[in-house]
């Protein structure tokens, strides 16, 4: 499989070794530096105003948790400046793996230890510029006044011994007293002791984990002009707890000393690897905004000669793109609450006759001897029906005891405590519960009653004084109370504009209820079991705003579903937790962040509340010119995590990155990093998608991806005075098409499938249900989940070779992981690209998407094959419900179980989920619609979906063909019987979009293609195959190793729109018009559907065999195989549609 790019290199070479001449901005010390006495006002700085207005602290202090402190103290007459000797490094011969504390030993007497806060507005400016200072104008950025004289320079401060302290054997810095070297002139400017922005000696080889965050480009555009008009999603996608695989290194955790944490008085950065320090290490610049600093006594450290702190190895901090603090007292509202899980479970008729209630309670059991907090940990219950049902779990009882409260207007705690018990105190009745849960309901349960909002209000009312994590479980409509909703599924509405509206919820009690337990620390996780329309859209306001998880189980089935619930559930309440979370993200003046995307709560205008924060906690962010031209060279950017751990200690997660400025349109296209790209595209699109129409979030994917393949291949541009302006003589165009650049090759691809997923894909057999559920799923994946997600991969199972299955051996040179998986190094089958034309009669595929598998099965599969996998020879006229997979007992199931398995697992994760597995034989109409529509590479029957892999990237490549589809945008459907303006094809029109396949093959015909129809149909024609594409004689079609066999004789093959809504929910036979908003064209086609081989359901055209790539040079996906010899000769393509604006 050829598989998708590795990721353009992550490390940039340092610049060139060009010493910059001195810098001598800073006037010298003996001229008026002096500081002002204490208690002096000091004048606002010039661009101060960069950070937004500080609130009231009074205010601040209720917004942000009164998490402040006041700002460092400068450093006290009389202190002495020593560095501290080196420890033991991580990137040392000798040192040990894993995270290392770093402990800085005491401070010389009279040194300061203030440590500021992270949540503190900018605070006043300390007194320690120099008043004469303030009243020059600053200098203009790059000009660098001459040098003082040398008798100007001011001598070296005298080294003191110092210690530091590490949990390896430290060592002095120095074997003897070095020479002091020459200070470096510092540039400042003279107005509140800021300069321009200026950066140098940046070392790029410092960057983040690739694990914790990704960025979508390694390089920044220079002008805000050029960023619009290349299109490219400037932004990142972090994870900030994601764990470490066994051949990383843990995050480095610094305990800070007597000076507490270093920050910048102004934006409150923290230090990191790219501040640029000045006068010998007494000050440092901020690379954020620009301020100038003083160094903290117990901090300092002299500079070398290319003004590097000496220490800067032995400190994390000042040489990694990530690190941990301990975070002082001074960083908490509170002390550290104990870890505390909560569950609210529906004992409705419906969750205790669908075995829901027996698998919440027998996970929860499993789960308790590895809950977080060792034995801090707490544990509360409630159940509801049509009244709640709180729980006393006092240590000394033998059984727990149940208080029903039935007025759901007047709730009420009927007992103060032991509703919410120490687990190691009380595990003898907590057991006892779960024990006896499933069978407390199971005579007289509740039929379709569900009080959902009160049950919340009552378990808010137990748990707001902690805080922690709530779990919910609900199988029905909540129909009672508070919260209450009303069935408002429309079929009408789906596959059209207003189909928005079933995405929205309708009512804000939800999101109105998420706020307040976000404000007191309460983070809930829903897990619903619909058997009919449940509204996600509403009940998911609860995780969204909580930074909670949302698990849809649709016809939940207790021995299918069970085990993957089980074990989702137990990851989730198992996995390592942060506590009271908030994170801030910062950039370099001139960029700003402009949009978040994830679980969370905005208080104010950056900071995201996180009440719960996981290894599987992801989120991202927007990058975007604040100024129209960038007058640094570098941008930082500096992602900092506050949280308290599941051992009670207070921590700051600080990750920070420099990136390279550039004005070149090749230098940025060629670092962009495709597979985050189409992660935060996603992520925007679901943006979209909710303040307008799912049409508009297709067309956005589209015009995001042509935008970018056009700079991609436009090449640089000259520019004059910030325009664009043609190139010379000799940048005269020779009339050949620049190719794709390679990290681009699969853009387009991955654009296409982005806009057939389920989240955006039109038409009218997507339930809304579904879609939220699919929506929820995008705005919280990490990248290499979605990359699964986005383009599945699809395996041949009948013909995989023998080593496919077992452990191999792995170059450790081998960058393409898409030929094994799995902590094992699985050996992965051949893996073939999505399109129906790989099916064959006699194969078994399986499909995986990263969130559920699907086996396809075919009618002529090996019998002996069949018996080794199913226990059968046939699967005809068998009831597929009784239907399960061997994964062992047979040496084709037991490396077929291995490759499911190796596909789930991975490095860094020690949970396994087992997925949902979908067994699909070959001519079930009902399956297969779902199935096709993973077929991303053919065409389907909705606006902006018409498109095949070769005709999207005809169109990407000639967006403004002349002679395209006539005047609507690209890929929409045509009007009913209207021809085609502008169409020229070669032969007869075709079936339109929306047609099933033909009912047969007619003869062979010279003018068109195989399945035509008369040309007396006014629709839209399907292109021919365009160059390189080899178009295969009707004969051809009836074999069954070249595409899909003839039905099977029980009867016609539905329509793809009476196919059921996916995900399991009842089967909906409207008649709703599809998303281009034009009625069906079905008329003569309700009897005698056509054969199966002609093409899948859900796109209804004649297949089409793309074994070879077209003109242009574009990338083949994944699995491609060279076209058949002896083909037809090659056909051209009509012109693609006009670009939509």
């Amino acid at each position: 499989m050829s598989g998708f790019p590795p990721p353009p290199g992550q490390g940039f070479p340092p610049p060139p070794g060009q010493q910059q001449p001195p810098n001598n901005k800073f006037p010298p010390p003996n001229h008026g530096a002096f500081p002002p006495p204490p208690g002096a006002a000091q004048p606002q700085p010039p661009g101060a105003g960069f950070a937004p207005p500080p609130a009231p602290t009074n205010q601040l202090n209720q917004v942000m948790g009164n998490m402040s402190i006041q700002a460092n103290q400068p450093p006290q007459p009389g202190a002495s400046f020593a560095p501290p000797p080196p420890v033991a490094s991580a990137s040392q011969p000798g040192a040990p793996k894993g995270p290392t504390m770093f402990t800085p030993g005491p401070p010389p007497p009279g040194a300061p230890g203030g440590a500021p806060q992270m949540m503190q507005p900018p605070p006043p400016h300390a007194a320690s510029s120099a008043p004469q200072m303030m009243m020059q104008p600053p200098p203009q950025f790059g000009h660098q006044p001459p040098p003082p004289p040398a008798g100007m320079q001011p001598p070296a401060p005298r080294q003191q011994p110092g210690q530091f302290h590490s949990q390896g054997a430290a060592a002095p810095f120095y074997p003897q007293q070095p020479a002091a070297p020459q200070m470096q002139p510092a540039p400042v400017a003279a107005g509140g002791g800021m300069a321009a922005p200026f950066q140098e000696n940046v070392d790029f080889s410092i960057q983040i984990p690739e694990r914790l965050c990704l960025f979508t480009t390694n390089k920044i555009p220079q002008t805000a002009g050029m960023a619009t008009q290349c299109k490219v999603p400037v932004g990142a996608v972090i994870r900030p707890l994601a764990p470490a695989a066994c051949e990383e290194d843990e995050v480095d955790v610094v305990q800070p000393g007597n000076a507490g944490i270093i920050r910048c008085k102004r934006c409150r950065t923290y230090i990191n690897a790219f501040v640029t320090w000045l006068e010998n290490g007494r000050r440092w610049r901020c690379n954020i905004c620009a301020q100038l600093n003083d160094c903290p006594s117990t901090y300092f450290c002299h500079l070398d000669e290319q003004y590097h702190r000496r220490d800067r190895l032995q400190r994390p901090e000042l040489s990694k793109g990530v690190v941990e603090f301990v975070a002082p007292t001074e960083y908490m509202v509170r002390p550290p609450q104990e870890p505390s899980y909560f569950f609210v479970l529906d004992v409705s008729a419906t969750a205790v006759r669908s075995g829901m209630l027996h698998s919440a309670a027998s996970a929860i059991r499993q789960s308790l001897d590895d809950l977080p907090g060792r034995g801090r940990t707490k544990v509360g219950f409630i159940t509801y029906d049509n009244s709640v049902h709180y729980y006393n779990l006092a240590p000394d009882l033998s059984s727990p005891q149940m208080m029903v409260v039935s007025d759901l207007k007047e709730l009420f705690v009927p007992l103060p405590e032991h509703l919410l018990v120490n687990l190691k105190e009380s595990r003898g009745v907590v057991e006892t519960f779960l024990e006896n849960l499933p069978d407390m309901f199971a005579k007289n349960p509740v039929v379709s009653q569900s009080c959902l909002g009160p049950a919340l209000k009552a378990a808010f009312t137990v748990v707001k004084s902690i805080g922690g994590k709530m779990c919910v479980f609900q199988t029905i409509q909540p129909n009672l109370g508070d919260g209450s909703l009303k069935p408002r599924e429309n079929h009408a509405l789906m596959g059209t504009p207003n189909e928005v509206k079933l995405l929205r919820p309708d009512i804000s009690w939800y999101k109105d209820t998420a706020v307040e337990f976000s404000r007191q620390q309460i983070s809930v996780d829903m897990y619903l079991f619909p058997y009919q329309y449940m509204d996600l859209a509403a009940l998911g306001e609860l995780p969204r705003y909580t930074a909670g998880n949302l698990h849809s189980y649709a016809s939940f089935n207790h021995d299918k579903d069970g085990p993957r619930f089980e074990a989702e559930l137990n990851k989730n309440l198992t996995q390592t937790t942060a506590f009271e979370a908030v994170m801030r993200i910062r950039c370099t003046k001139g960029m700003r962040i402009t949009n978040f995307y994830g679980n969370f709560y905005i208080r104010g205008t950056d900071l995201l509340a996180l009440p719960n924060c996981n290894t599987d906690s992801v989120f991202g962010f927007d990058l975007a010119h604040d100024e129209q031209n960038m007058s640094s060279s570098v941008v930082t950017v500096q992602a900092a995590l506050l949280y308290t751990s599941s051992d009670g200690e207070r921590r700051i997660r600080v990750m920070t990155q420099a990136l390279p400025v550039t004005s070149l349109t090749t230098e940025l296209m060629s670092s962009v990093n495709t597979d985050a790209v189409c992660n935060l595209m996603s992520k925007q699109a679901l943006e979209l998608c909710y303040k307008t129409t799912l049409d508009n979030a297709r067309m956005r994917l589209q015009q995001t991806c042509v935008d970018m393949m056009r700079a991609a291949k436009g090449g640089d541009k000259r520019t004059v005075s910030g325009y664009s302006v043609p190139p010379g003589p000799q940048g005269q165009s020779d009339g050949e098409e620049k190719p794709i650049p390679e990290n681009l090759e699969l853009l387009p691809l991955n654009t296409l499938a982005l806009m057939k997923n389920v989240a955006f894909r039109g038409g009218t057999d997507v339930h809304p249900d579904e879609r939220t559920q699919s929506h929820h799923l995008l705005n919280t994946m990490w990248v290499d989940k979605s990359r699964s997600f986005i383009y599945p991969r699809m395996f041949a199972i009948h013909d995989m070779e023998d080593a496919a299955g077992l452990p191999i051996e792995v170059n450790p040179d081998d960058e393409s992981s898409d030929h094994f998986a799995g902590r094992e190094n699985i050996l992965l089958p051949e893996s073939v690209n999505l399109s129906v034309e790989r099916l064959t009669s006699d194969g078994i595929f399986l499909l995986d998407n990263g969130v559920e598998m699907n086996l396809w099965v075919g009618r002529s599969a090996d019998p002996i094959l069949l018996q080794a996998l199913f226990g059968t020879n046939s699967l005809e006229n068998v009831d597929m419900s009784h239907i399960k997979l061997n994964t062992s007992g047979d040496d084709v199931a037991t490396r077929l179980g291995s490759i499911m398995q190796a596909l789930r697992e991975d490095d860094a994760d020690p949970f396994v989920i087992s997925p949902k597995l979908n067994i699909i034989r070959e001519g079930d109409a009902r399956m297969e619609a779902r199935f096709f529509w993973y077929l991303v590479e053919d065409r389907a029957s909705f606006q902006g979906g018409t498109y095949s892999y070769a005709e999207f990237m005809e169109f990407v490549k000639n967006p403004g063909g002349a002679g395209g589809m006539g005047r609507g945008p690209p890929g929409s459907m045509p009007p009913p019987h209207a021809p085609q303006q502008g169409m020229a094809p070669p032969g007869p029109s075709g079936p339109p979009s929306n047609y099933g396949p033909p009912q047969a093959p007619p003869p062979p015909m010279q003018q068109g293609p195989p399945g035509s129809i008369p040309s007396h149909q006014h629709a839209m024609p399907p292109p021919p195959p365009p160059m390189g594409m080899q178009h295969v004689p009707p004969q051809q079609h009836q074999g069954v190793q070249h595409a899909m066999p003839p039905p099977p004789p029980s009867g016609p093959r539905l329509p793809p729109q009476q196919g059921p809504p996916s995900g399991g929910y009842p089967v909906q036979h409207h008649q709703g018009p599809p998303s281009g908003g034009y009625p069906q064209q079905q008329q003569g086609m309700q009897h005698g559907m056509p054969a199966p081989q002609q093409g899948p359901p859900s796109g209804g055209y004649p297949a089409q065999h793309q074994q070879g790539p077209p003109s242009g040079g574009y990338a083949p996906p994944p699995g491609h195989r060279p076209p058949a010899p002896g083909a037809p000769p090659q056909r051209g393509m009509p012109p693609p549609p006009p670009q939509y604006r």
